[in-house]
């Protein structure tokens, strides 16, 4: 079953496009909220994308934002624009259940600053989107609007769903293996993932210090770069965000390239992974891009790099929620049960030899980018798959996220049952700014050609 796209023109706006019109007066955050709730009313009993909403709620922000305006006072960047949050970023106005029985009804006493930072650009948090288990493993009931018969991807279900399906023109996620670029490729969105360090995780279901970080959905690349630099921001709680200026990533997109970029498409060790049609869909990307793209094969360490991220992943997980797990092992699911006995049984030395290798690719990556603009790689190994046990197969994002680096998927591509194949570009760390401006050339190239 498909859900179709909404009639109402409100809901097929950019948040970009939707903010210009709310502060030139000729749209209302009213009307705009107002469509956003009938949409969902009306499609996520089909698609069961929300954890939690308040009708009453978001309207009387939206109301006050429309009156802000109004009396001619300041407008932030999303003025009246309406965001949708993973439930596992904490909410003083939402119940924060982090996808897990063991949370029913937490009340956080304080958001989280990434909440706090969409209130002072003027946003409407519209509702909590729905997460797998902890955010890791054990799959939400959300289902993909593309074909509902079919996975959204995990763990930011909820919010790459919601984004597609028009219910919302913008959404919050994290990732830490591949719970952004995998779910936004799945469910046809824009997904991208800021450098590490770039927004604060203040606030934020912490399943791993080392990899843990935030991304955001949209519909179209200019709302993920105005999105992020509203996120962004140094905050000395958070030990991954560094103390110095971040990358204007609008400003990036916006910009035009000095020369065309060029990209390196890495054969990597497991490509064998790759769909049939995602296979095909890329070579004829490569071949379209020309001399833009050179293929060089993957550096013989990749390989176990994926290891690597398992380690430190599952073992930091079993660390951070000890006490949860300890004291309510009976409420987590057997799909969870035997991740987190495997990440008890890692030792403190082999997690620190995995820290080890992590920080020597860290170098790699540095010295790599001084060639390339941006990789050009799978967002996933190909369409979502039915509806199953599984969020789908995070690799194609595994080692950009080991790395911390920023990387965007785009859906330009379609699989052979007609469901979304996102294209990946990866950027050097920092350097988000470059990786919006290259991802805008490659559309515009691509559109052209």
């Amino acid at each position: 079953m498909n859900l179709t796209l909404p009639e109402n023109d409100i809901l097929n706006l950019s948040a970009s496009e939707a903010a210009r019109k709310i502060r030139a007066g000729l749209l209302t955050s009213t009307d705009l909220v107002s469509a956003c709730l009938d949409r969902i009313e009306e499609t996520d009993g089909q698609l069961k994308a929300w954890a939690h909403l308040d009708r009453d709620k978001a309207m009387a922000e939206a109301a006050e934002l429309d009156a802000i305006r109004q009396s001619g006072r300041p407008l932030g960047a999303l003025h009246g624009v309406p965001v949708g949050l993973k439930d596992i970023i904490d909410t003083k106005d939402y119940p924060t259940e982090r996808g897990s029985p063991v949370f029913a009804g937490r009340r956080p006493d304080r958001d989280a600053a990434v909440v706090e930072r969409l209130r002072d650009a003027g946003a409407v948090i519209l509702g909590k989107t729905k997460t797998t288990e902890l955010a890791f493993v054990h799959p939400a009931d959300t289902t993909n609007p593309h074909d509902t018969g079919h996975i959204p991807g995990g763990s930011s279900s909820g919010s790459a769903a919601a984004v597609a399906a028009h219910q919302v023109p913008l959404a919050l996620g994290t990732q830490t293996n591949g719970s952004v670029i995998r779910p936004a490729s799945f469910c046809g969105t824009y997904g991208f993932k800021p450098t590490r360090g770039v927004i604060s995780r203040r606030g934020v279901l912490a399943t791993s210090n080392t990899l843990d970080q935030i991304g955001v959905f949209a519909r179209t690349l200019e709302d993920s770069a105005l999105l992020a630099d509203v996120l962004k921001g140094y905050d000395q709680t958070d030990d991954k965000c560094y103390p110095r200026p971040r990358p204007a990533m609008l400003e990036g997109f916006q910009a035009e390239p000095p020369v065309k970029p060029s990209l390196a498409f890495i054969d990597l060790p497991f490509a064998d992974r790759l769909s049939a049609d995602s296979r095909d869909g890329f070579e004829e990307l490569v071949t379209a891009l020309g001399a833009r793209v050179e293929r060089i094969p993957a550096p013989p360490a990749f390989a176990g790099l994926v290891e690597v991220q398992r380690i430190i992943h599952e073992y930091e997980i079993s660390q951070l929620l000890k006490d949860t797990f300890d004291t309510h092992w009976d409420k987590i699911s057997a799909t969870l049960k035997p991740v987190i006995e495997r990440g008890r049984a890692i030792t403190a030395t082999v997690y620190e030899d995995a820290r080890s290798t992590a920080e020597a690719a860290d170098g790699f990556f540095s010295a790599f980018f001084k060639d390339y603009d941006a990789i050009l790689s799978p967002s996933a190994a190909g369409e979502a798959p039915k509806i199953g046990p599984s969020t789908g197969d995070p690799i194609f994002c595994t080692i950009w996220t080991l790395g911390g680096l920023p990387a965007v998927s785009m859906p330009l591509l379609v699989g052979e049952n007609g469901l979304p194949i996102g294209v990946q570009l990866i950027g050097a760390v920092e350097q988000d700014d470059r990786l919006m401006r290259t991802a805008n050339w490659l559309l515009k190239t691509l559109t052209n050609a």
